[in-house]
């Protein structure tokens, strides 16, 4: 069902005053409403609603030079700070690779899209936000200080909104889909399994076995996906960067899927927060949020791929990491590196 925010704009914007030290998504939670109602509020006072395409949103990311790409889930945020180069548009998903900036996109959760300057005490900071029909952050464009800030004005010109209204029409938020599996199907699923050659083609296998991501992991078992205790995240990320071993990190939601491929160093531990804070990319993940971690195999024509998936109470994947498989010793140094959490961590499947 569509719906606008009970709050009105005005009082939207009352509470930015009084609460001015919250973050957008907290002061959101406090008021009842989605991010996006609260930004929308500030239509004409420093936001402007554009249109959310999403081919000519990245033809405009590409032109703002060295930006930083933010995206998150409830429980977890990747920043990147890079390029937009090498945009490739798709029916279903788009994608931006390049060493710096690496992004999956699914263009139909790209909904409301608004051009944000915020005067602060260390300036005007500049971004773009895209919001799903939920009014949920799906990606953000954080311009910097090594920015084309000539490009600004003329982005937002060019897509521009017709509608400036400060109210906007969203949809109730999905529920997360929680484990679905089948108990009776574990000899099937194990044996399509095997014939993997491919870790796209998980999914594909899951979804005509009308399982899904986390329901097929609690089937499958060992040596298949192994659970793991919910702790093993933070030792993963401490461990990686004593060891110097390269890792993916992927981090995402309906919409985008924002990928870090390489070492991390700096591993900062705040309250129920892991941080990595490394120049270039910064990862805040909710370690209280972590309610089920399984080790997992999937085959491919390089050999196996292993991966550290964490889910939320939920069902809700937070994050996964991966090997950097293109590199043997990389590969081999992460393989090592799993083995160790799982001896350390090891927990009874659910």
């Amino acid at each position: 069902m569509a719906t606008i925010a009970a709050v009105s704009p005005q009082d939207i914007r009352d509470a930015r005053k009084e609460h001015d030290k919250l973050r957008e998504r907290d002061l959101a939670d406090k008021l009842g409403i989605s991010e996006a109602h609260l930004v929308a509020a500030h239509v004409g006072q420093g936001v402007t609603r554009l249109q959310a395409d999403i081919d000519a949103l990245f033809a405009s990311f590409e032109r703002l030079g060295e930006v930083m790409a933010l995206t998150r889930n409830p429980s977890c945020v990747i920043e990147k700070v890079g390029q937009y180069a090498n945009y490739t548009p798709g029916p279903h998903a788009s994608m931006v690779l390049n060493e710096e900036i690496d992004l999956r996109m699914f263009g139909s959760h790209w909904v409301h899209a608004f051009a944000v300057e915020k005067v602060t005490d260390k300036g005007t900071k500049r971004s773009i936000q895209v919001f799903d029909a939920a009014g949920d952050a799906v990606h953000k464009v954080h311009l910097r200080d090594a920015s084309v800030l000539e490009e600004w004005h003329s982005i937002v010109d060019a897509l521009k909104s017709a509608d400036q209204g400060d109210e906007i029409t969203t949809e109730a938020r999905k529920p997360v889909d929680g484990p679905k599996g089948d108990p009776e199907k574990a000899d099937k699923l194990r044996t399509e399994w095997d014939k993997m050659s491919d870790t796209h083609q998980f999914l594909i296998m899951t979804r005509k076995m009308k399982m899904n991501r986390l329901g097929a992991y609690r089937i499958a078992g060992a040596p298949y996906a192994r659970r793991i205790a919910p702790k093993s995240v933070e030792t993963l990320l401490h461990r990686a960067a004593e060891k110097t071993v390269p890792i993916m990190i992927f981090v995402g939601n309906a919409g985008c899927i924002e990928i870090h491929t390489g070492p991390v160093s700096r591993i900062v531990d705040m309250g129920p927060w892991i941080n990595v804070l490394d120049p270039g990319h910064d990862l805040h993940l909710r370690k209280d949020h972590i309610a089920e971690v399984y080790a997992v195999t999937k085959s491919t024509r390089r050999g196996p791929a292993i991966s550290v998936e964490a889910f939320d109470a939920e069902g809700m994947l937070i994050a996964q990491f991966f090997g950097v498989t293109k590199d043997p010793e990389a590969a081999a140094a992460w393989a090592a590196l799993i083995a160790e959490l799982e001896a350390d961590f090891a927990e009874l499947a659910a």
